[in-house]
């Protein structure tokens, strides 16, 4: 399934009426539940450890289900996208390219959710949220250049390699860079929309995305428009999403 590419700015879609502000706030206590933080995220880069980056799921009690099908763009352009826009169900990711738990997902999970993209059941929009800094900034730049020549999936995959997260150094701008050139991508274009006030602001958009629903911790997804927190094991994303199927 190819992917459109644009230079454009994808909608801001986030309400800002008076009516969502109670939406949201309960959206960043299902959020800021996730069982870790930023600097428990940060003490444990170097490794998932036995638990592979699981964290508990918030429980959503009947009454107090939350409807967050919201931030889902459906933007036939956006390059960080991937699966029908018309499919039943959106997952939207907010991942970081120095978070051992998102490589690790990345690497277990994301394959499997990949069939249902291939089965028109699912679209997935990649949003990085950047929590451990300025390298995981320039990295998401990086891929966000590779998505404008059609190589998103390819360079996220590399940043991820074997379901591990890269040192610091090799997430330089001349290193990253050097993988563009490994993929055959035009380096030169690449180094120019890495650079460009365009890729930035794109970059901060999807961040704020999610730190306006309270997700500060990564990885965090909405599956269906509602929330799932952590590396959970793949059964539980395929629940999630079979759940989602189901209902429409």
């Amino acid at each position: 399934m190819t992917q459109q590419t644009a230079r454009t700015k994808p909608p801001w879609l986030l309400p800002v009426i008076v009516g969502f502000i109670a939406l949201i706030g309960i959206a960043v206590a299902y959020f800021m539940l996730s069982g870790s933080t930023d600097s428990d995220q940060s003490a444990d880069r170097s490794g998932t450890g036995d638990e592979g980056g699981v964290v508990d799921v918030v429980k959503q009690d009947e009454a107090d289900q939350v409807d967050l099908s919201h931030v889902e763009r459906r933007d036939a352009a956006d390059p960080l996208a991937i699966g029908d826009v018309d499919a039943p169900v959106t997952m939207v990711v907010f991942s970081d390219y120095q978070c051992p738990f998102c490589a690790s997902w990345s690497a277990e999970t994301l394959p499997v959710m990949m069939d249902y993209v291939d089965d028109d059941l699912l679209r997935i929009e990649w949003r990085d949220l950047n929590v451990f800094g300025p390298e995981s900034e320039r990295a998401s730049k990086a891929a966000f250049a590779a998505a404008l020549q059609d190589n998103f999936w390819e360079y996220h995959h590399e940043l991820f390699a074997n379901g591990d997260i890269r040192e610091p150094s090799d997430l330089s701008e001349a290193a990253l860079v050097e993988l563009a050139a490994d993929l055959d991508l035009d380096t030169e274009q690449f180094a120019d929309d890495m650079q460009s006030d365009e890729v930035a602001e794109t970059i901060l958009e999807n961040q704020r995305l999610g730190t306006d629903l309270g997700a500060y911790s990564t990885p965090a997804f909405v599956v269906g428009g509602e929330p799932l927190l952590g590396a959970q094991p793949t059964e539980v994303f395929v629940d999630a999403v079979d759940a989602a199927v189901a209902k429409e």
